[in-house]
């Protein structure tokens, strides 16, 4: 822990001389979601959404089992949950949801709610009804099938998530499949890109591509490739629209086994609308085992990269730029001393005063039971 403060400490000096302006510093961390021989999780497979200082976020729970320190240590022969969390004062205190439990959508005379695969849910349907992104209240999830493929689905809600419709299918675009996660620049009313995670050639995970709808996803246009297909994967993207024809993004990278493993965060920056991508750099160039990264703008204009690093001592991770991702900070330590690689898959949200709150899932050596935390922190200034 010493270890830890005082690198936070050295960075927070050398970021506050750097940038000219207050240094980032971690408020508070506070348990989203954490019990005794449960398992809660991945915040990035599901989305997090944002009004005023009320917060939405959606994991995955179910029953811990010690699988040893290669594996995710749930039981994978009982069930997952789907669940959300809300926060009514900016991620301060949290209260558990279960939309799959309630059924928070009537459909064919059946109550719904969002549900995990290996729950029966109702058969996909084509959306009928165009989207509105704008809604103030609107939130949207995008889930996967399978990491292997198929078939994705989408469910929105336009009472912030208190009553969701669908799943509604996503069309595959050409590709194997689609292992969608919940990605998406709104751009207007009926407009928004999305990048999504695609099988490759070879039916294995994974590519990135980039979509478009402007008719509320009725009509969808398949609108490029980020990258070439790399040997491994690049999948999980996390975008930002930079200006009026920029959009810049960030995936989760594998390459090699073994000795020769390698897991990064690669940057990609498109200046047409996401027609085309070039490479833009490594924002992490070694993340351990790997982990999703979690890419936010900030009300000032700066990007913030939030990230597990899933190497030893484990930690929660956020990098600043000040120039659209050409350069960035130093890490700032959010959560240190984890007991280990099962850990992170953040998603993060600024609120109005300016404080990020970023979400992930975390454990220590003296408590073994995996927990979703919410750290509230000050970015500092420019």
């Amino acid at each position: 822990m010493r270890h830890s403060v005082f690198s936070l400490l050295l960075f927070m000096l050398g970021t506050s001389c750097l940038l000219g302006g207050e240094a980032p510093k971690v408020e508070k961390q506070v348990v989203v979601f954490g019990k005794e021989g449960e398992f809660g999780a991945w915040p990035a497979n599901h989305g997090m959404w944002i009004w005023g200082n009320e917060i939405l976020v959606g994991l995955s729970t179910g029953t811990h089992k010690d699988l040893g320190p290669y594996y995710h240590n749930i039981d994978r022969e009982k069930p997952e949950n789907h669940v959300l969390a809300r926060s009514l004062d900016g991620g301060e205190t949290w209260r558990m949801e279960y939309p799959a439990e309630k059924g928070m959508l009537i459909l064919d005379g059946l109550r719904h709610g969002i549900m995990p695969p290996n729950l029966k849910e109702p058969a996909l349907k084509p959306l009928t009804e165009a989207l509105d992104f704008s809604h103030p209240d609107f939130c949207m999830t995008l889930r996967f099938h399978d990491i292997h493929g198929g078939v994705s689905r989408l469910y929105y809600s336009y009472d912030r998530g208190k009553k969701w419709s669908g799943p509604f299918e996503l069309p595959l675009f050409a590709q194997p499949g689609i292992m969608a996660r919940t990605d998406m620049i709104i751009n207007g009313k009926h407009d928004a890109h999305f990048l999504l995670t695609a099988s490759k050639s070879n039916e294995k995970e994974g590519r990135v591509i980039c979509v478009r709808t402007t008719d509320g996803g009725l009509t969808w246009k398949f609108l490029s490739y980020v990258g070439p297909e790399p040997k491994g994967f690049s999948i999980m993207p996390s975008s930002v629209r930079l200006s009026e024809n920029e959009l810049y993004t960030t995936t989760r990278r594998r390459e090699g086994s073994g000795e020769d493993r390698h897991r990064w965060i690669d940057a990609w920056r498109s200046t047409d609308n996401g027609n085309s991508w070039e490479f833009v750099n490594d924002p992490v160039e070694d993340v351990g085992e790997g982990n999703p990264p979690d890419l936010i703008k900030l009300q000032d204009g700066r990007l913030c990269l939030i990230y597990g690093d899933r190497k030893s001592p484990f930690e929660m991770q956020a990098k600043l730029s000040s120039d659209n991702g050409v350069t960035w900070s130093e890490p700032i330590v959010l959560h240190a001393d984890g007991g280990g690689r099962d850990m992170g898959y953040p998603r993060s949200v600024q609120r109005p005063d300016g404080k990020i709150v970023s979400t992930y899932y975390f454990f220590t050596k003296e408590d073994p039971y995996r927990k979703v935390y919410a750290t509230i922190w000050d970015p500092g200034t420019k």
